[in-house]
């Protein structure tokens, strides 16, 4: 491929003839471009910094080899890519039409029915890609394209392959405020993470918020601990929507059960002649599909607009100061604590982390000691020990700290990377972080 400014498109990518720039995220670019034959693809081209690591490339052509089996309805069908390229590049089939959170900004929340549609749309595609052994670990609004044949998933499994770096990026694994618990907490995640995620883009869908706004370290913070503002979502769909958004992964209902629940079936159909919402059939049409049954997997409204192509953010890591670290990736493994049980947030220390009274330097060398101090408002954190034992999981104030021990490794969350100090055996981390980040780290004794 050849090089490029912020002014100057590359003129080709692989076998592709670029037209314009799309959009641009946390794994790259995103350009619209053609093949010989004329078809129109989007191609999405990694950022530098994740092209020059080594387990990014490996873990995209993981996901990328997955995702080409990828089929159902609601996908975006990946058609080529080139892990091994400069740039490493993927490209998948050009689905025109406006993403559902530029729709939803346009043309404002949906009724019940409309949300049925899209719900049922999504979970066949969650389906299709979770039969493949994909979870996509970043289902929201703006990874769905709502074409006129219905919704389509974009960035399935792509998450993935940006979580295995070791740069340093700002935001998490996916998109606070869409993150399931066990993923912001950095434990295990399945597809009910996706599930989790589908109910927040219910939620969205019905204009509200599942956690509010704010910073991403207190929407990451209230998907963990606090309920899920439902008031927004129509009574006849609030006991599924909550269902998918349960604390516990092994509470929320699979896309299946989903399926069973959700389409336009499951709930009354308009009277003949009549569009949800008092609408013209005219514009039904555009809504829902045309009749007779079974309708339209399109969920919502349909005009055809630019589309926004929007990646995943990267976890990040700091600088190394008395040990190790390196990202902290436990998926898959079996030691990590539930989600459903974390250390009240304003508890003390366990034990096995040590107390806020414990001298950060007094045993350097025999153990790794991490002390954690809020400088500025409140900033959120979570620690585990080198068995996985959650040490912390919660909220600092201002002027407050923690300190945590471990005689091989201390990992840590920090949520408001930017508003926090760290010391660690007893030396204070010069760090980078950015204004609004959240920062996985793990130290590790220094032999």
């Amino acid at each position: 491929m050849e090089s490029e400014s912020e002014s100057v498109l590359p003129r080709r990518i692989g076998a592709y003839t670029v037209e314009r720039r799309l959009g641009a995220g946390g794994m790259g670019t995103v350009y619209l471009a053609r093949s010989r034959g004329g078809r129109a693809v989007a191609v999405k081209v990694a950022h530098p910094e994740l092209a020059a690591d080594r387990q990014f490339r490996l873990r995209f052509r993981a996901e990328v080899e997955a995702a080409r089996k990828v089929g159902g309805f609601h996908t975006a069908p990946v058609v080529d890519a080139d892990p091994d390229a400069e740039a490493p590049w993927l490209a998948t089939a050009y689905i025109p039409g406006p993403t559902l959170s530029d729709l939803l900004a346009e043309r404002g929340p949906m009724d019940e029915h409309r949300l049925r549609l899209l719900g049922a749309a999504l979970a066949e595609a969650l389906q299709a890609v979770h039969a493949c052994g994909i979870v996509h670990r970043d289902l929201k609004p703006g990874n769905i394209i709502m074409a006129e044949d219905g919704p389509r998933v974009l960035d399935f499994g792509i998450a993935r392959a940006v979580e295995s770096t070791r740069v340093t990026s700002t935001g998490a694994v996916g998109t606070p405020g869409y993150l399931a618990p066990e993923q912001a907490q950095g434990l295990e995640v399945t597809g009910a993470a996706d599930v989790f995620a589908l109910g927040a883009v219910l939620v969205a869908a019905a204009g509200g918020s599942a956690f509010g706004g704010g910073t991403p370290m207190g929407l990451m913070y209230r998907s963990v601990h606090e309920p899920a503002d439902l008031s927004e979502v129509p009574p006849g769909l609030r006991p599924l929507v909550d269902a998918c958004l349960s604390k516990d992964p092994a509470d929320r209902p699979t896309p299946d059960t989903l399926l069973s629940r959700l389409p336009p079936g499951a709930a009354p159909n308009p009277p003949a002649g009549e569009a949800p919402g008092g609408t013209s059939e005219e514009e039904a049409t555009l809504l829902v599909g045309p009749p007779p049954p079974p309708p339209s997997a399109q969920a919502a409204y349909t005009r055809p607009r630019g589309p926004v192509m929007i990646a995943v953010a990267v976890v990040t890591v700091g600088a190394l100061v008395g040990g190790a670290v390196y990202i902290a990736n436990r998926e898959g493994s079996g030691d990590t604590p539930s989600a459903s049980a974390p250390s009240s947030p304003t508890s003390p220390t366990s034990s096995a982390g040590g107390g806020d009274a414990r001298d950060a330097g007094d045993k350097a060398g025999d153990e790794v000691t991490v002390r954690v101090t809020a400088e500025d408002g409140r900033s959120w954190i979570s620690a585990k020990n080198s068995v996985g034992d959650l040490l912390y999981d919660g909220l600092l104030q201002q002027g407050e700290s923690r300190t945590f021990a471990d005689e091989e490794s201390i990992d840590l969350v920090l949520g408001e990377a930017n508003a926090l100090t760290l010391v660690v055996n007893g030396k204070k981390i010069e760090n980078d972080f950015t204004s609004g980040s959240v920062e996985r780290l793990t130290y590790t004794k220094d032999d």
